[in-house]
This record gives C-alpha cells, sequence and structure tokens, in this order.
C-alpha cells in the first residue's frame, strides 16, 4: 500500500471514478460537478489517497476555508468524501486518511477543523465533537408575503456577481471568489429562487439542492429579512408542501420574524469539530475581548484540563468536547453556573463563537 498521499494530476479520473462509484452511483453527474471547488486542480494537494498498484483503496478531501465574522477570522479545514473501498475496511484506512487530513490542516494553520457524518462514535475517537449551533425552520403552511412589490423568480440562471454582492452582506460567511459562485451555480440539483425590487436590483436569494445533498433544504440565502420571507412565502406557494430554510443561531432577526409564521423550529448541531490548534485559537479570541475592552481573559490548556474565565473566576474542563462546545456552541454562557453573574455577562459577549458553514462550502 501507498499513502497517505495526494493524487498526481494523471490519477484525477481514477480517483473522480472510484468516488463516483462509491459515493454517487446512482448519480448521472461526476461528483467533481457537486464540489466544483474541493476537486478543482489547485485543491489537488488536499485530495488524500491511499492506493495499491493502480487502485485507490481509501480517500478524503480537505477544503480550508476562510471563515469570517464580526469578531474573529477562522481558519477551517473542512473534510469530507470519506470512503473506502469495501473490501479494505476494518483495516484502519479511513482513519489514517483523517489523521492525514487533519496533519494537512494543521500544516495550513487551521484553528479548527470540520466535517458532517452520522458516525459520530468514530469520529469521537479522533477528537471530533458534535458543536456549533444550527437551526432547521420548517415552514409548514402558506402565510401571506410581507413585500408584496417584489417580483419573484425560479429562473437559475442568475448573475453569480448579483448573488455575490448579497452573499457578501453576511456578518458571517466564507470568504469566496465571484467565480466560485459561478461554479457553485452550475452544481447540479441547485434551484435559485429570487426577489427583485421594482429598480431591478436583487433583493434576496435561496438556494434548494446541492447534488444529492441538501435535497428540500434552503442552504444558501441572503437579502433583507422582509425580502427573504417574501421569497419564502413565494417558494412554499410554489411547492405546495412544507420548506426548510437552515439559518445561524446568529440571524435572530430572521428568527423572530419566523416564529411568528406557521412554522416548526428544531434546534442541531452545526457539524462535528476538531480544535486543531488551541494557542492560535485562544489568541484569536483574546483579542476579539481586547476589542471589548476586556483584557484579562484566560484560555488555556493544563495537562489534560481546560482553564477559562476572567478577573480571576475560572472554570475548569475536563475534556476537549466540553471546551468546543463552550466555544462554539450549543452551550449559553449565561446558563453556566460555574461563573459569577458578571463573568458570565462578560464571556456572553463573545462566545459562543459565530461560526457558521453555508451550505455550498460543505463538502
Amino acid at each position: 500500500m501507498e499513502g497517505p498521499r495526494s493524487p498526481a494530476e494523471s490519477e484525477l479520473p481514477r480517483v473522480l471514478n472510484f468516488l463516483n462509484h462509491s459515493l454517487r452511483s446512482q448519480a448521472s453527474w461526476s461528483i467533481a460537478a457537486e464540489y466544483p471547488t474541493a476537486f478543482a486542480p489547485n485543491n489537488l494537494h488536499n485530495m488524500r489517497i491511499i492506493t495499491e498498484g493502480d487502485e485507490v483503496l481509501s480517500h478524503a478531501v480537505l477544503k480550508p476555508l476562510i471563515i469570517k465574522t464580526p469578531t474573529v477570522i477562522f481558519k477551517v479545514g473542512a473534510i469530507g468524501s470519506v470512503v473506502t473501498n469495501e473490501a479494505h475496511r476494518n483495516q484502519g484506512l479511513s482513519t489514517q486518511i483523517i489523521e492525514d487530513c487533519l496533519a494537512q490542516a494543521e500544516r495550513q494553520q487551521c484553528d479548527i477543523a470540520i466535517l458532517w457524518t452520522d458516525l459520530y462514535d468514530f469520529y469521537r475517537r479522533l477528537g471530533f465533537e458534535l458543536a456549533g449551533t444550527e437551526i432547521s425552520v420548517v415552514v409548514e403552511e402558506e402565510f401571506q408575503a410581507p413585500d408584496p412589490t417584489l417580483r419573484l423568480s425560479k429562473d437559475s440562471k442568475v448573475a453569480a456577481e448579483a448573488l455575490h454582492r448579497l452573499y457578501s452582506t453576511h456578518s458571517v460567511n466564507s470568504i469566496r471568489t465571484v467565480e466560485e459562485t459561478r461554479k457553485f451555480l452550475s452544481i447540479p440539483q441547485t434551484q435559485v429562487y429570487t426577489a427583485w425590487d421594482s429598480s431591478g436590483q436583487l433583493a434576496a436569494y435561496a438556494v434548494e439542492g446541492k447534488g444529492v445533498d441538501l435535497s428540500n433544504y434552503i442552504h444558501e440565502w441572503g437579502g433583507s429579512v422582509t425580502a427573504i420571507l417574501t421569497l419564502l412565502s413565494y417558494i412554499r406557494r410554489e411547492k405546495q408542501k412544507p420548506v426548510t430554510i437552515i439559518v445561524p443561531r446568529h440571524s435572530q432577526n430572521l428568527l423572530q420574524r419566523l416564529r411568528e409564521k406557521p412554522v416548526t423550529y428544531n434546534q442541531g448541531y452545526l457539524g462535528m469539530i476538531k480544535i486543531l490548534n488551541l494557542d492560535q485559537l485562544a489568541a484569536k479570541i483574546k483579542r476579539a475581548f481586547r476589542s471589548e475592552g476586556i483584557a484579562d481573559i484566560v484560555l488555556e490548556k493544563r495537562g489534560d484540563q481546560y482553564l477559562i474565565g476572567c478577573n480571576g473566576d475560572l472554570a475548569v474542563l475536563s475534556g476537549e468536547a466540553n471546551l468546543t462546545h463552550l466555544l462554539f456552541g450549543p452551550v449559553e454562557i449565561e446558563t453556566l453556573d460555574v461563573f459569577k453573574p458578571q463573568t458570565r455577562e462578560i464571556l456572553a459577549r463573545i462566545l459562543p463563537l459565530n461560526l457558521w458553514i453555508w451550505g455550498w462550502d460543505s463538502i
């Protein structure tokens, strides 16, 4: 066996054939069409394979993302398309390839790694933990559009520049180019809904579906709250069945308005997260607190335990999972009785961190 390693450019068709057979056997498109930035030539060094002769035995891909928030800029290593040939499973190959992706992410100075899976026990053994917050809101019934003056469309032929302008107004997003947005628009099974104002400007958009993933989920959206709600009203009416929109915890205005409608509200996890570089992450968090005028923040590891707090009011956390929950959610600082009320109020200014991965960036 050889690897884990990155494939040579000449091996890419063979790797994609392996992935298409293993993960997309029922699809009429290549997995490369579904994840155009992860399987792009400029990300070849982040594709990891184990081979034997000409046969691909195991694969995973890493896609580094720069996530911008109002308080912290993260570098996140997103990991996906993890699969091992059926005849070679239970030999530790998936563990090897994930560990190699993590090492690659560390070399590229990622703060954390994230992936999406239902194999929780397997990934917990590798240091991942379910964390972050993702809220799924199911629009059960039709409701009246709050702005009937908007022109609504389900024509997916939308200028990437217009979408990119609205996307860039999000307070939390990954750094993208217009060209990447254009590639995302070409993903199979992607439906784009749009709302336009009287001057012909894009007022809101919503993206449903992404290849075989996120079918019937609106996983990307942008625009004013009123325009988004008007677009949701249109989508619910067009589909004639419940519509689910995925919303980050920090989008409080949209969540509040949605709760006034006939919806079902479900809170879940953003994904499985592993801290890769605590010192680097802690330095960023302390800078965020300093920008709020708070300098006495403690966030460090001592042995197998973690200390966090301020002004001498410290909590000792046993295990990285507890720290991950506190830094990224779903733990709410205000609910913790391990801190004094004043400390809780201070920490809650920044924590939990507003980490979010939009659907087009998931791999």
